[in-house]
This record gives C-alpha cells, sequence and structure tokens, in this order.
C-alpha cells in the first residue's frame, strides 16, 4: 500500500512497479486487485553556492539541464515554481527583520524622550523646593535675627553700661547645613548616575498582559488615595520634614455596651489599635467582641477622647418636657371626678346636672366604666366630670379619677350616711391633694339626716363648712334637682381659687382613663387632654403602644378635629390596646413613637423575667411545698374595657384562703376567641365575659371541646359565682359529736371472740356503728371502732344511758376494769369562703 492511502484511489496509469494482488477471502472466493507503489520523494539541501536547483552564476546550464540537482520526479516548471517561493521568503524575512529594527529603534527613542522628560520635571521640582526650603531658611534666619535683636536690646535696657571687652553676644551663630541639604546636595551630585540603579517605583521593562491585568509586578495595585498620601508625603519631607498633625478630641457617646469595632469607629482610630489597647489592659477581645462601658470608658480616655454615656432609656428624651412659660398659659376647664360609695347616687346625680340618661345604660344601675363628660353650665363655664365607679372591685379606677382630677366631688347619700367606699374615696382624694367638696345626696327621701353625714365625717378628718370647717357641702336632690345650682357654683368657686391654667400651643399630653377593643374601631383609648392640643393626624406614643389619631371622638359621639386641654376625648388609630393610667405623649415622627413603644415593652418583658429569674431552686422547692396542698381555681377572664379587667382580677386575687385560690390564667379585652378557648381546654378553666360575647367559631369550639363559657354584667354577681365555685374546692370540715360515754366494770374472755369488756352506759347513748375511744386515767389508750355491741347474749345496734352491755373492740385486747370509753359520731360539714 502506499503513503497516499485513503487521500486518492488506487490507480494504475502513469506509475511504475503497477502489479496484480490476489485476495483470498472464505469460502474459497478470491478476488485481484490492481495496485500501485509510489517511493517517497527526498529534496536534497541545496549548496552552499547558490539556490537548490539553480546553476551557479555564469553557468550556462538551464536548470533543466542540471539533472544531477533535481529529486526524481519533479519537472521542470515545478522545479522554477518552488526556487521563486523559496526566494520570496527569503525577501519577506528580510523586511520583516528591518521593520523590527526600525519599531525598536522607535521605542528605544521614545523610552529615553520620556526618561529625559521625567528628569527634566524632577529636576524643575527639586530646584522648586530647593527655592522653597532657601526661602524658608531665610525666614527663619531673619526671625531668629529679629529675635537675638530684640534680645540684645532688652538687655541694653537692663545694663546700661556694658564691658567693651566682652564679645558681643549678638553675634550670629554659624547654622550647620541641615541633613536634607545635605542630602539633596548629594542627589544633586549623583544625579546624572542615578536613572539605572534608582527605585523610584516605575517599570522596568515590557509590560505584559499579566502586569497590565494584575496592576504592576503582580501586587494589588495602589488607590489614588494612597498615591495622594504618598505625594503629600514626600512634598512635606522635601519642605523640611513631615509635621505632626494635631491630634483631634471627639465626644464618643458610649451606651452601656459596644463592639469594639464600632467603638474605633466612633474614635475615628484603626480597629487594630483599639485591640492592642484593650490587649495591654489584660482584655483578649476581638474587633466583633461586646465591651462593657467602663472597659470602653478606660480605652476612651487612653486614646484622648471625651465620654458622653448615652443609654438605652435616652430614646424617650424625645418627648417635650419643656416648662411652659407662664405668658403661654391659659385659663383651662376644671376637672371634676365623681367618688362615693355604690348606691350612693353618683351617676344620677351627674345625669340630673348633664340632663341625660347613663344610669339606664349600665347594668343593674351600677357603673362599672370611668365615663368622661363636658357639661356647659348656665353661667358659660365648661366642667369636664369624670364619673368614677362605687364598687368595691373599682379601687383602681378611683386612685386613677384622683391622678387626673382637679376637685374631687363626694357624694354620700343622706339615707345611708358613711359607708366603706366613701372612706376609700377620701383616702383617694387626700393622697392625690385635691380639694374635696361633700354633695349630701338624697335628701328629697324621709329617712334623710344630712346632720349624721356630716358628724360621721368628722371621724375621717373631713371638717364640712357647716362644723366650721373648709370643705363645702351641698344638700342635693338627682330626682328633684334640688340643690344642684349651689353645687355648680361651688366648683365654680373652687376652680376659680385654684386658677387652672394650661399652654394649648404645645405638644399634646394626656393620662389614658379608659381603653377598650372595639370590634369595629380597633383598639379605642379614652384619653384626658392635660397639656397642649391633639389633633387628627398627630403621631404619638401611649405607654407600650403607638399610634397615628385617625379620629377624635368627644363624649356625645360627634367627631371633633381637635381637643385642647381638660378634654376628654376617645382616641382611635393605636396599634394595641393600652393600660389605663399610662401617659399619651405626641412625638414628632412614627420613627421616634415605634422607638419608644419598643424600648418600653422591651423594659417590661426584661422587669417581668427578672422577677422571675431571682428564684433560686431551694426558694422554687419551697414554694412548692407549699403550694402542695393548696388547690387552684383557674379561670380566664374576658372584658369589655382594661379597667374592668385589672378591676376583676384584683378582686380574684382577694378570693381565696390556705387552703384554695383562684388563679387568673389570661385576662384580656375584647370578645372569646378560638385561641381563648383553646388555652381553658388545655388548662381545664372556664372562660369568664364580662359585657363581652363568644364569636361564632369559639361558640362552636367551646361546645366541641366541653369548655365552659359564663357571662356577666355585674361585677358583684361574678365575684359570688366565682367565690362560691372556690368554695366547693374546699375539703369538708370533719366535725365530732360524743353521744355517750361508758365505764368497764368487769373484763371476760370470751372463746372466738377475745376479750369482752362488761359495760355500763354511764351518759348518752351507745351505737355500734359509732367510733370509740379508750380512756385510761383521762388519757386516750385506743382510738377505733366497735367488733361487737351485745345486751345479754343478744347483738343490738344501740345501748340506752343506765343499761349494761357487752363491747369488744376491733383488734385490740387491752382493757381493764375502770376504764372509760367515750363513744362519737364524725360528721361532714361543708365550708364556705368568706
Amino acid at each position: 500500500m502506499s503513503d497516499n492511502d485513503g487521500k486518492k484511489t488506487l490507480g494504475v496509469r502513469g506509475g511504475p512497479r503497477s502489479g496484480n494482488v490476489k485476495q483470498s477471502f472464505s469460502h474459497g472466493r478470491t478476488k485481484n486487485v490492481v495496485v500501485e507503489t509510489k517511493r517517497k520523494r527526498v529534496v536534497k539541501p541545496a549548496k552552499p553556492g547558490g539556490a537548490p536547483g539553480r546553476s551557479a552564476p555564469g553557468s550556462s546550464q538551464s536548470p533543466s539541464a542540471d539533472g544531477s540537482k533535481r529529486p526524481a520526479g519533479i519537472s521542470d516548471a515545478e522545479m522554477e515554481r518552488r526556487m521563486k517561493a523559496l526566494q520570496a521568503a527569503k525577501e519577506r524575512e528580510v523586511e520583516e527583520a528591518q521593520q523590527r529594527e526600525a519599531e525598536e529603534k522607535a521605542r528605544e527613542e521614545e523610552k529615553q524622550r520620556r526618561r529625559e522628560e521625567a528628569e527634566a520635571k524632577e529636576r524643575e521640582q527639586r530646584e522648586a523646593e530647593e527655592k522653597a526650603r532657601a526661602k524658608a531658611a531665610e525666614e527663619e534666619r531673619k526671625r531668629q535675627e529679629e529675635a537675638d535683636a530684640a534680645q540684645r536690646a532688652a538687655e541694653a535696657a537692663a545694663q546700661p553700661a556694658p564691658d567693651e571687652s566682652q564679645p558681643s553676644r549678638a553675634a550670629p551663630k554659624a547654622v550647620p547645613p541641615r541633613r536634607d541639604d545635605a542630602k539633596t546636595d548629594r542627589d544633586q551630585k549623583g544625579g546624572k548616575g542615578r536613572g539605572k540603579g534608582r527605585d523610584d517605583g516605575r517599570r522596568s521593562g515590557k509590560l505584559t498582559l499579566n502586569q497590565a491585568l494584575s496592576g504592576g509586578e503582580g501586587g494589588r495595585q495602589k488607590s489614588l488615595a494612597a498615591m495622594k498620601r504618598k505625594q503629600e508625603r514626600a512634598r512635606q519631607k522635601a519642605m523640611g520634614g513631615a509635621q505632626e498633625r494635631e491630634k483631634v478630641v471627639r465626644d464618643v457617646q458610649l451606651p452601656e455596651a459596644i463592639v469594639v469595632s464600632e467603638l474605633a469607629n466612633r474614635m475615628a482610630e484603626r480597629v487594630g489599635d483599639v485591640v492592642k489597647a484593650l490587649m495591654n489592659n489584660g482584655m483578649m477581645v476581638t474587633q466583633n467582641q461586646t465591651i462593657d462601658a467602663d472597659t470602653a470608658e478606660l480605652i476612651i480616655e487612653e486614646f484622648g477622647h471625651r465620654v458622653v454615656r448615652v443609654s438605652d432609656s435616652d430614646v424617650e428624651d424625645v418627648i417635650d418636657s419643656v416648662k411652659d412659660k407662664d405668658e403661654d398659659l391659659l385659663p383651662r376647664p376644671p376637672v371634676i371626678t365623681v367618688m362615693g360609695h355604690v348606691d350612693h347616687g353618683k351617676t344620677s346625680l351627674l345625669d340630673a346636672i348633664r340632663d341625660a340618661k347613663v344610669v339606664a345604660g349600665e347594668a343593674g344601675g351600677i357603673t362599672q366604666h370611668i365615663g368622661a363628660y363636658q357639661v356647659t353650665t348656665e353661667s358659660g363655664s365648661v366642667l369636664s366630670f369624670l364619673d368614677t365607679p362605687g364598687h368595691a372591685a373599682f379601687t383602681s379606677m378611683r386612685a386613677r379619677g384622683a391622678q387626673v382630677t382637679d376637685i374631687v366631688v363626694l357624694v354620700v347619700a343622706a339615707d345611708d350616711s358613711v359607708m366603706p367606699q366613701t372612706v376609700e374615696a377620701i383616702n383617694h382624694a387626700k393622697a392625690a391633694g385635691v380639694p374635696m367638696i361633700v354633695a349630701i345626696n338624697k335628701c328629697d327621701k324621709p329617712a334623710a339626716n344630712p346632720d349624721k353625714v356630716r358628724t360621721e365625717l368628722l371621724q375621717h378628718e373631713v371638717i364640712v363648712e357647716a362644723m366650721s370647717g373648709e370643705v363645702q357641702d351641698v344638700e342635693v336632690s338627682a330626682v328633684s334637682k334640688q340643690g344642684l345650682d349651689e353645687l355648680l357654683e361651688a366648683i365654680a368657686l373652687q376652680a376659680e381659687i385654684l386658677e387652672l391654667k394650661a399652654n394649648p400651643s404645645r405638644a399634646a399630653e394626656g393620662a389614658v382613663i379608659e381603653a377598650q377593643l372595639d370590634v369595629g374601631r380597633g383598639p379605642v383609648a379614652t384619653v384626658l387632654v392635660q397639656r397642649g392640643t391633639l389633633r387628627q393626624g398627630d403621631i404619638f406614643v401611649v405607654g407600650e403602644q403607638y399610634g397615628k389619631v385617625r379620629a377624635l371622638i368627644n363624649d356625645r359621639g360627634e367627631r371633633v378635629k381637635e381637643a385642647g386641654p381638660s378634654v376628654p376625648v376617645e382616641v382611635l388609630g393605636l396599634n394595641g390596646t393600652p393600660e389605663a393610667g399610662d401617659v399619651l405623649n405626641v412625638v414628632q415622627s412614627e420613627g421616634q413613637a415605634r422607638e419608644i413603644a419598643e424600648y418600653r415593652q422591651k423594659a417590661a418583658k426584661e422587669k417581668r423575667a427578672a422577677a422571675g429569674a431571682g428564684t433560686t431552686l431551694e426558694q422554687l422547692l419551697a414554694q412548692a411545698k407549699e403550694n402542695e396542698n393548696v388547690k387552684e381555681l383557674p379561670i380566664l377572664v374576658k372584658a369589655d374595657v382594661q379597667g374592668s379587667t385589672e378591676a376583676i382580677v384584683q378582686a380574684m386575687e382577694k378570693i381565696g384562703n390556705e387552703e384554695v385560690r383562684v388563679r387568673v390564667l389570661h385576662a384580656g379585652v375584647g370578645a372569646i376567641t378560638e385561641s381563648d378557648i383553646g388555652l381553658a381546654e388545655a388548662s381545664g378553666a372556664p372562660v369568664i365575659g364580662f359585657n363581652v360575647r363568644a364569636n361564632a367559631p369559639a361558640r362552636n369550639s367551646a361546645n366541641q371541646k366541653g369548655v365552659e363559657i359564663r357571662y356577666y354584667s355585674v361585677i358583684y354577681d361574678l365575684v359570688d359565682d366565682v367565690k362560691a365555685a372556690a368554695s366547693g374546692l374546699l375539703g369538708a370540715e370533719i366535725r365530732e359529736n360524743f353521744i355517750g360515754y361508758a365505764q368497764i366494770k368487769e373484763v371476760f374472755k370470751v372463746s372466738g371472740v377475745g376479750k369482752v369488756a362488761g359495760c355500763l352506759v354511764t351518759e348518752g347513748i351507745a351505737r355500734r356503728s359509732a367510733g370509740v375511744r379508750l380512756l385510761r386515767d383521762d388519757v386516750v389508750i385506743h382510738e377505733g371502732t366497735l367488733k361487737t355491741l351485745k345486751r345479754f347474749k343478744d347483738e343490738v345496734s344501740e345501748v340506752q344511758s343506765g343499761q349494761e352491755c357487752g363491747m369488744a373492740f376491733e383488734n385490740y385486747d387491752d382493757i381493764r376494769p375502770n376504764d372509760v370509753i367515750e363513744i362519737f359520731e364524725r360528721e361532714e360539714v361543708e365550708r364556705n369562703l368568706d
């Protein structure tokens, strides 16, 4: 086969050494194939005398005639074509070499030109720096000469006749050459030979692609700021040495804990320096660790900065607490709180003043919320009234009412006189330091005795004007409207004495009187504005909640745009239900309000956690041992307003004794939901709804899970029912009733029975089912039951006094004559919580 097999088909024409090849196959088949064999061409190298295949100069032979230098099988035309191609390649190599030489020469010239330009620029810069340095040295020399001259003048003035023999001190000293100048001279002398050996950061050699991409000789490329700093250092060095930069002292705000990197950032110091300083102080920390304020203060002082201590509570500093100027204060309506015992006619009296019907809307005719109203009298003066509940459960509500009020109207029924909640209202008024006006109500009743009321008030240090005291008292009747004008006059007089003023132009501040979760309106708070003016759209924070005023509704249910001092309004737009008694403050932005509310929530959470975390294991075990025999009645409370919830929880805490108590699992505001039912089922507790109802899913869930839901609208019904349920947990009291005594006359031994006492019943009756005690010398020897009671030979159930009988004790035989048997019965008596 030939070398060109696979490139062209086999052929038999024009080729030497052609022949036939016989191929054999299986089954005796054969095939003849015509093949052609070709030889390799061998091209001999050309001789030094001339080109291959070309005759020497002067030779008369043609290329075709020189058969010895031509390879076999090459035609004359092919040989001529090859020689021309070889000649053209040689000419092209010569041209490329000449072009490369020209480019290299141009490159060298360009490099030389740039080097000369850089040297000229450096020389100009050096000359400018030398001139500046010479100028600075000249100015320094002149200043030195002036200082010396001034010194000489001062010495001449101090010594009028100096000794001429002494050399003059004013001769200027030879200034030694500065090191920088000497160095510059050396640089100038050796400037010509610096081109090759200097290390000025220039690139040498060709710029490769890797160098261009990596930015330099394989290293990281310097930033523009680094180059500027390098130039600045060089300039300062040329101007006579680097000047010491002045230390910037900063005020560093330091919280209670701070991360090391943040501390370095606030001081504008390097993190490495701060970590090094901490390690020098014995603290091995990294930049991401937190250090306490005392350690950070030491580091800040070590770096020469000033410490400004701040805390998380500083977020509340945005609340405006500036004292109002006297010229900004304007008169405001008084806030009057009506207090007194339950059913003494507080709300009826307020109805008579307002000419409205509030009592009709209260369950059982008992006020169970704080009502806030504004009344305009016939004389045109405006009064703001707060109507507080009188029931014993609403102590905290009365305390809140006393804290935000200006005047307390104490309502006492003329036919009932001073009662427990009357005394409590007196104490609240005294604690708040507010003046009091006594309104003696129900004077139209036949059994009314106002003088008895005045006399009993003396016991509690309330001396009315009729008793030569300072407290005003007015006899009124809410039914016949007797004495209402006198009461309003007394209130107006007291308000005039107080000179109540407030600044309506500042940011609003008020107190939450009541809060509730309304189904359609969301969280609603009744707020009494104390200072400033609350407007629609204001952003405020109240306790742990915040919001934006969506709407303001006055006591008549009308929407208003703003509410000034002493005006009670309902505020809509809170993100949650606040606690009654929380303070409302208007702030600048929603971000500030959110930050303050989150801080207060966090603080309250930590306070609750700290209250439980302070208990040791021993205390927990002791508490568990104490509570081992205490039974608990768990309940879940949902009410319509926050004040009622608070009052119910406080009332539940008072129910119980050392054996049983009521535990409130959860107390909230709003309707009873499915989650409340789930909690009640897990704890086996009933759900108590006060003026609220369960929604449909909650009712279905309660029916499926067997959870009891009880609804109440009067608080003392709720308290009585819970007290009765807690009483059911009390164990029944075991009482012993002594029914008889018997004296042993003789002891007999009976086979199959044991010892039998022959007794005489001396007192009462002896019963077979009763318990017995064996007394010997008035000491109890045994307590048990009777095995048998016989009269003669008959088994009897009881033996009367004066009769004889036989008794045998169960599992006891140590009986002797003259022992006394005490017969008693036990009965269980149910107990109640008082």
